[in-house]
């Protein structure tokens, strides 16, 4: 199956997936559907032709389904550089280390510049589920003139994304994946400003000004200017929804400016700023902080990716008994961090 194929619902399918219909072909269920009073099939074969056509709308209409709500497939830089037929791979993290001097003429010991790359290997990993069809459906979307249910088909498409989503941000330890927010990424933590509330010490914006909201983003830009010497300048900050909903609103006092319009518009670097529910202290299965958290990154595969070796791919179908099971399958790699130090991470935000 070609996953850049696209139905067009207004045209009817013409073409099918030769190894489905070979598989329906060899079943004893098209022959059995082909022989049922009402389905007006003139041949076994004619049968086995259109639910071809069936199963191969169903499944592009899956290749077709985008969810927005998964952040990091939508925000983040995703690769396809790895084999997937790779069980692991192997990158380095690179710091840049060395100095230049002036020299005098017919010099013979320049200073070295150099990059120093540490080695990580990560492993390989599928994602696997299946979706399928029983004689009765298949029967009754004949009989009903209407084609297969295709929800099926993204719902095995939703649950895929869903753990890849999950993965490029908390990662998988067991498998061994990492995720932005992994504990052993390497990316530095900033620590936020604290104010005081009813003698309680708080980091959250919520109990914060305005200023003091700016003041916290705009420390986090200077603190990734210092420990890089300015080499890093991070284009994205990415923050839970609720935070981001607080800083579209709030007001700057006397400037007619929201928080997030006043960063967008005059912070240096800045392009965008994310909702992500994904950042929610809520959020268990994305966020292993236990707490809201807001990340400053440079949103380039140049630093950083989500390598995914082989797309969501939809195999051609299996007969089991009286059912027709379509097995799916992508291969991931996980977070793929070449530059920590082109990230932050502020926890309590």
């Amino acid at each position: 199956m070609n996953e850049n194929k696209r139905y067009n619902p207004d045209m009817p399918s013409e073409g099918y997936d030769q190894a489905d219909y070979e598989a329906l072909k060899a079943s004893n269920i098209i022959p059995t559907l082909a022989t049922v009073k009402g389905m007006h099939f003139d041949s076994a074969e004619d049968a086995s032709i259109f639910f071809a056509r069936e199963l191969d709308y169903v499944k592009s209409k899956a290749y077709d389904k985008i969810y927005p709500e998964f952040t990091a497939l939508n925000h983040f830089p995703i690769t396809h550089e790895v084999p997937e037929g790779a069980e692991t791979m192997t990158y380095y993290s690179y710091e840049k280390t060395g100095f230049a001097a002036i020299i005098s003429n017919y010099a013979t010991d320049l200073p070295r510049a150099d990059v120093k790359g540490e080695p990580t290997t990560a492993s390989v990993k599928s994602i696997g589920d299946s979706y399928g069809y029983s004689i009765q459906e298949m029967r009754a979307s004949r009989h009903a003139g209407k084609s297969l249910d295709t929800r099926k088909a993204d719902a095995a498409r939703y649950a895929i994304d869903r753990t890849a989503n999950t993965i490029a941000f908390a990662g998988d330890k067991k498998h061994k994946l990492m995720g932005m927010l992994s504990a052993d990424n390497n990316i530095p933590l900033y620590t936020l400003s604290t104010v005081e509330v009813d003698g309680v010490q708080h980091t959250e914006f919520k109990y914060k000004s305005a200023q003091q909201i700016l003041d916290d983003i705009n420390g986090m830009f200077g603190y990734m200017a210092r420990i890089t010497q300015d080499v890093e300048r991070a284009d994205t900050l990415m923050l839970p929804s609720d935070v981001y909903i607080d800083i579209s609103t709030r007001q700057i006092p006397n400037t007619g400016f929201t928080v997030k319009k006043f960063l967008l518009e005059n912070a240096p670097y800045l392009k965008d700023i994310i909702p992500a529910p994904e950042m929610s202290g809520n959020s268990k299965s994305t966020n292993p902080y236990g707490k809201n958290v807001m990340m400053l990154y440079t949103n380039s595969e140049e630093k950083f990716s989500l390598e995914i070796p082989m797309a969501f791919y939809q195999y051609p179908l299996q007969n089991r008994n009286l059912e027709v099971i379509i097995p799916c399958e992508e291969r991931i790699a996980g977070i793929v961090l070449y530059y920590p130090l082109s990230a932050l991470i502020a926890v309590g935000v």
